[in-house]
């Protein structure tokens, strides 16, 4: 049975996590419970009208920028394309671009306004950044994420309103970043052409520590 938390519980070990990759239910998404739950390898992901699920799956999908995969055309597209990457100049933009997204097998959005509020408040604390992409001062693509400060980024979505602008905002925060590790937390076509691939949860977690 999966485990329901009170606001103030602590999360069980992740050893207990059922064999989908949930963890428990319940509790909330304040800053202190977000950063508890991404300092042992846990994040949130759930729909509009569900309680609050946590995650943490095995195995893990994670991408080493050393093993970034940069293929002979994006790096022409690199070099020619007009587009413009910041880091952290429009937070709340990003995060609402991932919500509004159209996905795949997706009929609705897990960013809710609760996730956007929490996710901004943590931006506000120095630990949710955000990628922009810039085309004639147009946003046109980015993701946001949960920094560690232990050369571990979280990436949690992205966006793309033309083409590659994600691949650009991805590689270009990669190669002009210092990070270890950048959690990729499941499987995407998108992010295995980019070199990630799955570690086991152990692994994760002793990368982690």
């Amino acid at each position: 049975m999966i485990p329901f938390l009170n606001f103030d519980d602590d999360f069980p070990p992740v050893s207990q996590t059922s064999q989908d990759g949930i963890l428990a239910f319940g509790g909330d998404l304040s800053p202190k419970r977000l950063l508890s739950a991404y300092q042992q390898g846990i994040f949130p992901w759930f729909e509009n009208d569900d309680q609050i699920l946590w995650w943490s799956p095995d195995p893990r999908f994670v991408l080493y920028p050393k093993d970034l995969k940069v293929s002979k055309s994006m790096k022409q597209f690199l070099r020619n394309c007009n587009l413009t990457v910041t880091i952290n100049k429009d937070f709340k933009s990003v995060i609402t671009h991932c919500a509004k997204a159209k996905r795949a097998g997706q009929d609705d959005t897990w960013i809710t306004k609760g996730m956007i509020n929490a996710y901004t408040e943590l931006h506000k604390l120095g630990y949710a950044k955000s990628v922009e992409v810039w085309q004639d001062n147009e946003l046109v693509g980015g993701f946001y994420g949960v920094d560690l400060n232990n050369g571990v980024f979280c990436g949690e979505s992205m966006f793309s309103k033309v083409s590659n602008a994600s691949k650009t905002a991805l590689i270009t925060f990669i190669q002009n970043t210092d990070y270890k590790l950048i959690d990729c937390q499941d499987y995407t076509n998108h992010l295995e052409s980019l070199g990630a691939k799955d570690i086991s949860r152990d692994m994760f977690m002793a990368f982690l520590r």
